[in-house]
């Protein structure tokens, strides 16, 4: 398992180290406001603050904590040894969302600030990316218990496993290119989780058809 962690990883771990950084020259700066947005509504406004330091150190925690835990899940997988049959794949996921949550950590700043006001611009552009990036890394994925589109069926047969993920690559980069170009509605968000839900749940029900189709149900499957 140690061929999985590669020298790659210095790019989100100096993501994660430059969040740290930011947060403690924010911290003895007076620049930012005593509260910093926490929470925006569906139509991109902000809704909810919380403390100034709270802020500040707990997007650098989640993204570290996120980013561990992907890091080290396999070492508990049954099927690790498949991980290293979709290393890259697997590492572009993970970094993909380190930049994202840095991306989000630095747009906080931005609308304390008051440069920037609806973050709906930012957010549905950045996650049809991330989305865009699964569904192209999805297809690689091997079997496994934590990473790609896991259900009971996928789980239990590597074609069930393989066909359901080639669906769920061209879902996910469909949904992700369609809401990328939502955002210039005005009803984006609602437009947003429509695509992505659906992405979800068409490879999940394939993967429960297609399971009964090639008589696993009655084999018990692999």
């Amino acid at each position: 398992m140690k061929k999985i962690i590669t020298k790659k990883e210095i790019i989100p771990i100096f993501l994660i180290l430059s969040m740290f950084a930011v947060a403690l020259g924010f911290y003895f700066s007076p620049c930012l406001p005593d509260k910093l947005p926490t929470h925006w509504n569906s139509s991109g406004e902000i809704d909810s603050y919380g403390s100034k330091n709270f802020v500040l150190f707990f997007f650098p925690l989640l993204t570290l904590g996120m980013y561990l835990l992907m890091t080290l899940l396999p070492l508990i997988d049954p099927l690790r040894e498949n991980y290293k049959k979709f290393r890259t794949p697997y590492f572009l996921i993970r970094t993909t969302l380190v930049i994202f949550f840095s991306a989000l950590y630095y747009y906080t700043f931005l609308s304390a600030l008051g440069y920037v006001s609806n973050i709906n611009l930012f957010i549905i552009p950045f996650m049809s990316l991330f989305f865009i990036v699964l569904g192209l890394c999805l297809p690689k994925i091997k079997r496994n218990f934590f990473v790609g589109i896991r259900t009971p069926w996928t789980l239990k047969d590597d074609k069930v496993w393989e066909k359901t993920h080639q669906l769920g690559g061209k879902t996910f980069v469909i949904a992700g290119v369609l809401s990328f170009f939502s955002v210039f509605l005005s009803f984006a968000f609602p437009v947003f989780l429509v695509l992505i839900l659906l992405a979800a749940f068409i490879p999940f029900f394939y993967s429960y058809f297609l399971y009964r189709r090639m008589g696993l149900f009655q084999k018990g499957g692999n």
